[in-house]
Order: C-alpha cells, then structure tokens, then sequence
C-alpha cells in the first residue's frame, strides 16, 4: 500500500534503537525523510546510516536528551517544520510504591509526559498551518491495564493519553492528527530490561524470565520492532486521517478488554 507520505518530513525521537528505529524504519520505506533523535551519537549515526542506504532518504541526526528542555530546543531547532511527529522516550525503572520519591516522579514526568506535550506544543501550531499532519505518541499498554511494577509509568503515561484525549479533538478541523500507540512486550532492550529483573528476583535464567511472560501472551510471543513500526506508519498516512485521539494496542492479545 502506497502511504501518501513520501517526500514528508517526519521527527522521530528515542529512534536510534528499538520501537523508536522500527517507526523510524517504516517511515522512511515510505519515502519520509527523517530527523532522528538519541543519547548516542555512535549508535544514533549508525541507525541514520543503515535508512539512508536501504530507503535513499534524507537522515538528519541530533544526539541529545530530549527529555530535557536543552535538548528538546536542539532537536526542534535542527528540525524545523515537520509534517509527522513520532515521540518517544525510555520508561522509567520498575519498583514498588514505596521506592519513589519526588525526585523520581518529577524524572518520570519529564521523560514520559511532559517532554511529548512540549515537542506537540512546538510542532502542532505549523503542522495547524499547513492542514496537514500527523503525530503518533508512543505510550504503553500500561494506560489501559496498569502494571504494578511500573507505577511511574503508568502514572506519567496516563497523564499524557489525557492531554491527547483534549487536543486530539481540538487540531482534528485542521487537518492535524494524534493519537498513541500502546505497546506490549515488544523485542527491545527495555524488554531484556524487565526480563532481567524477574531473573534477578526470582534467580532464574533470563530465558525462562522470557518464556514465563510470553506464556502469559495470547499470541506467545513478543512483538517485533518492524510490525511496530509498520502500524506507526499507517498511522502517519494519508489512510489514517479519521484515525483521532485513539490508543491503540499493539499487545498481542495481552490486554484482554471488550471496549
């Protein structure tokens, strides 16, 4: 399926590895040129360089902590206007309640709110202009069955899917879409992270950690980085455009809800 998108310009953050390089993947098979995001400028130019010699896209790079204000204003400068917007960012690490403090949740908020509302807040008013475009928040299947080890992101992830629930539906007459797509276990590093965790606790191998929780998935698996990317994508088309302050599971049966 042509996508209708080639030839647009498109900010990926948290790209270099991960969901984030799957979206940023399937977006420049489509003909996007790209402004990608990472901490390392190592591993970030290596992934802009794999894209540019399988799609011939145009590949900016900006490595830099987009959860900071510093690096949100180099990453937008380096931008500019944009037609597509994809953030993301690390989540937060796995504990209980009583490890966090103000310090913690003020780290998680940053990273996984207030940090994407920022980026909308600077690219929505251009994209308004145009009456076109097209932004995809990568959040977590957390926002619709929260997951007790991760109550910082599921607290700061709940806060952003209501400030889209709002805007969403407020930029929509402009042409402008937004809307989150809700991961579940996928095949990262944040996956090996969590896996690693329970292997810890629990001393058990790695593997069996891994095989414990894709039992637990109808499609007894983990999810995969290209088919993340390739529903990221869509989202981003000119298919999508009545697609509106949605949260879309991409959980492999994971979250079992009617609605």
């Amino acid at each position: 399926m042509d996508l209708g998108i080639a030839g647009r310009r498109a900010l990926v953050t948290a790209s270099s590895r991960g969901l984030g390089f799957g979206c940023a993947q399937a977006l420049a098979a489509a003909g996007v040129d790209l402004v990608m995001n990472g901490r390392s400028a190592e591993t970030l130019e290596a992934a802009a360089e794999t894209l540019r010699l399988d799609h011939g896209v145009s590949v900016n790079t900006v490595a830099t902590d987009i959860t900071t204000a510093e690096g949100q204003e180099v990453v937008l400068s380096a931008a500019g206007d944009v037609d597509i917007l994809v953030t993301n960012a690390g989540g937060p690490p796995p504990g209980i309640w009583s490890d966090w403090g103000r310090d913690e949740w003020i780290a998680a908020l940053d990273a996984n709110m207030l940090t994407p509302i920022a980026l909308m807040t600077a690219c929505l008013p251009s994209m308004q202009g145009r009456g076109w475009g097209r932004v995809v928040n990568i959040t977590s299947q957390s926002v619709k069955a929260p997951i007790p080890a991760l109550g910082l992101s599921n607290g700061a992830r709940a806060g952003l899917t209501g400030f889209v629930a709002g805007t969403a539906r407020q930029v929509a007459p402009d042409g402008v879409t937004i809307n989150n797509l809700l991961p579940g276990i996928h095949a990262t590093d944040r996956a090996d992270q969590l896996d690693g965790t329970v292997s810890r606790q629990e001393n058990i191998s790695i593997d069996e950690a891994r095989a414990r929780r894709a039992a637990t998935i109808p499609a007894r698996r983990y999810g995969t980085p290209d088919e993340f990317g390739a529903a990221c994508a869509f989202l981003c088309s000119v298919h999508a455009g009545f697609i509106v302050g949605q949260n879309i599971l991409l959980d492999g049966g994971a979250v079992n809800l009617s609605m």
